[in-house]
């Protein structure tokens, strides 16, 4: 089973772009992998509108990302967010693929 970090975006329309996610999670799932989406689980008990809860957020997210095998990238619009997700990915010599959201 691999890790597969879900790169997608939340900000905005946070309740469309967190059932997206749900939705990409849902797929990893189903191909028999583990879904890792901190953007869906850091709100829970983080608020992204305060700058230092979303960097403490932001941070788990990186530290979680640091296990993963694989990065699937979702969206037609890569946010801050993502990008530097995708950054931190590359200096870990993370593979990245593409998929339709």
């Amino acid at each position: 089973m691999k890790w597969i970090y879900i790169c997608s975006p939340l900000r905005g329309d946070y309740e469309a772009n967190t059932a997206a996610a749900i939705r990409y999670c849902r797929e990893v799932a189903m191909q028999g992998d583990f879904p890792v989406a901190p953007h869906i689980y850091c709100p829970r008990f983080l608020d992204d509108t305060k700058p230092e809860e979303r960097q403490r957020g932001v941070a788990i997210g990186l530290g979680l990302l640091k296990k993963c095998d694989e990065v699937h990238v979702y969206g037609d619009h890569i946010s801050d967010g993502m990008r530097t997700e995708l950054n931190a990915a590359s200096l870990l010599s993370i593979p990245v693929y593409y998929k339709k959201g």
